[in-house]
């Protein structure tokens, strides 16, 4: 007998207990509601949220104000220099970096034990439930899992306390036995610079017997392709060839299949999506023919919504899982056992089904671009034009931006269409310096373009004169409240603007 067969019997209670997602969904959501109150009246915001006498979800709603990081940052910070029972009971040890905010380079995202366990670990045992129930005959556990991660480093100097990529604080804590069937080595998977970590990667890979990957799709093809560069090899297949599934999340998949189903031709690959953020573990493909995610209920994550044309409004119109409606983009507010309390994440969602509920992810609650894990927002592209523009005397009357996809060398860029009332004199001094200042205040974009190996130098290219202004008019936009988007995921507009350039 295969070891996958050994090993798939200890999934088969879980893959029994995950009916419930489609037959009492309600239920798990209010049993996790109750969790977390009875948690968190040990906790200092339990207290002063009057979480003692909350006893249902209108209580809570009313006792518990919808916060984004600058609410909590304060108690985050407390929390990293070692306060207890501030947002959840005990000590946190553990805080993920993420893009950061308006104000801040950074945010520091609490990872609880029982956050660690319950929410990130029960995820991705439950994408292996799911994906052995969809494919008895996998044979997964016959070979390695390559596992792409990030790195981390001492938080304030804390003992045992870390800070860095949730990926790295995931496999710095994984079961030991889970390290006998995974590449590379630790040591390895959590070096800090990339550029070393995917020669290292491929090198320790190559002669592995890999049936799985797991990773960010971008940078998991970065790795591919230094494999296959050192194999010699045409197709990946050649070089593993009882590979059969990437679990990959973190960004879209869809810029990226194309070029995967170049490099990987075997009939026999699979392909699956998870959504795990820093925040939490939120859902996971559980039909390979349904490109929607099953929404995991039972993870420590209370769920809210609010519909996206009410962000931002006074009294918006916040509801829980049953109250609401398909095909409606909304925002989503999370309460999670890390201490995120009614937490608007930024993501926006849009449900396809109740019996389940399954969604699909349709962006973030303003402009951005995060096609490579960059998260490149809004304020962070107002501040570095704004640098350059007053190093360079330049000025600016509009503009966009948008990434331009990997090719076949996994080599990638953004894109930036600007229209100047006053030229620099450089182009490509302009250029350097908003790159420049794009690194120094997002440390995830930092991260991206380090040593240009998966994102390179960004470009510029110039627009004539009132080119945004005829898009616009174009459109029957021209005037009022209609903005030109900076920032976008899509090539749309920037391509159409292009053409009107040339």
């Amino acid at each position: 007998m295969s070891l996958t067969k050994i090993a798939g019997k200890f999934f088969l209670p879980r893959q029994s207990e995950l009916e419930r997602h489609y037959n009492h969904p309600e239920a798990l959501q209010r049993n996790v509601l109750n969790y977390l109150i009875s948690k968190g009246q040990r906790t200092e915001y339990g207290r002063n949220h009057l979480l003692s006498t909350t006893h249902n979800y209108c209580e809570f709603a009313a006792n518990v104000p919808v916060n984004t990081y600058e609410e909590l940052k304060g108690d985050i910070d407390r929390m990293r220099h070692g306060e207890t029972d501030v947002l959840w009971p005990g000590l946190v040890r553990w805080y993920a970096k993420s893009s950061g905010t308006t104000n801040d380079k950074s945010k520091f995202i609490p990872v609880s034990n029982d956050g660690l366990h319950n929410i990130h670990y029960k995820g991705g045992k439950d994408v292996v439930a799911l994906y052995l129930r969809n494919n008895p005959e996998s044979r997964i556990f016959d070979g390695k899992s390559l596992i792409l991660g990030g790195s981390h480093s001492p938080n304030y100097n804390l003992d045992g306390s870390l800070v860095g990529d949730l990926s790295a604080i995931l496999i710095e804590h994984i079961n030991p036995l889970a390290n006998l069937c995974r590449v590379p080595k630790k040591q390895t998977a959590l070096l800090s610079d990339f550029e070393l970590k995917r020669d290292r990667i491929a090198h320790e890979c190559l002669h592995k017997n890999v049936t799985n990957l797991s990773g960010v799709p971008s940078w998991m093809l970065s790795v591919l392709v230094r494999v296959m560069e050192i194999s010699g090899k045409k197709h990946l297949e050649e070089v593993w060839p009882d590979l059969e599934v990437f679990f990959h999340g973190g960004i879209a998949f869809t810029p990226y299949r194309a070029q995967y189903e170049q490099l990987i031709t075997s009939p026999k690959m699979h392909y699956m999506e998870t959504y795990n953020a820093s925040e939490g573990f939120f859902g996971i493909q559980d039909d390979p023919n349904d490109a929607s995610m099953l929404l995991m209920l039972d993870y420590g994550v209370f769920y809210e919504f609010i519909p996206l044309e009410e962000v931002g409004q006074e009294n918006p119109n916040i509801v829980p899982l049953e109250g609401i409606e398909l095909d409606r983009n909304y925002a989503m507010i999370i309460t999670t056992s890390c201490g995120l309390w009614r937490y608007m994440i930024g993501d926006t969602v849009k449900f396809t089904s109740k019996k389940p509920y399954k969604f699909v992810i349709t962006g973030r609650t303003k402009y951005f671009i995060n096609a490579f894990g960059e998260e490149l927002i809004m304020d962070n592209a107002e501040k570095g034009l704004a640098y350059a523009c007053e190093q360079t005397g330049a000025q600016i009357s509009e503009y966009t931006a948008a990434p331009v996809y990997m090719d076949a060398n996994a080599k990638c860029c953004h894109q930036w269409l600007i229209e100047f009332t006053k030229e620099p004199e450089s182009l490509d001094r302009f250029a350097e310096l908003l790159d420049q200042k794009l690194q120094e205040i997002n440390s995830d974009y930092e991260a991206k373009r380090s040593h240009n190996i998966t994102l390179q130098h960004l470009e510029i290219v110039k627009a004539r004169p009132n080119l945004f202004n005829d898009w616009l008019k174009g459109k029957q936009k021209l005037g009022g409240q209609h903005k030109v988007p900076r920032l976008s995921n899509s090539r749309k507009n920037m391509d159409e603007l292009l053409e009107m350039n040339a």
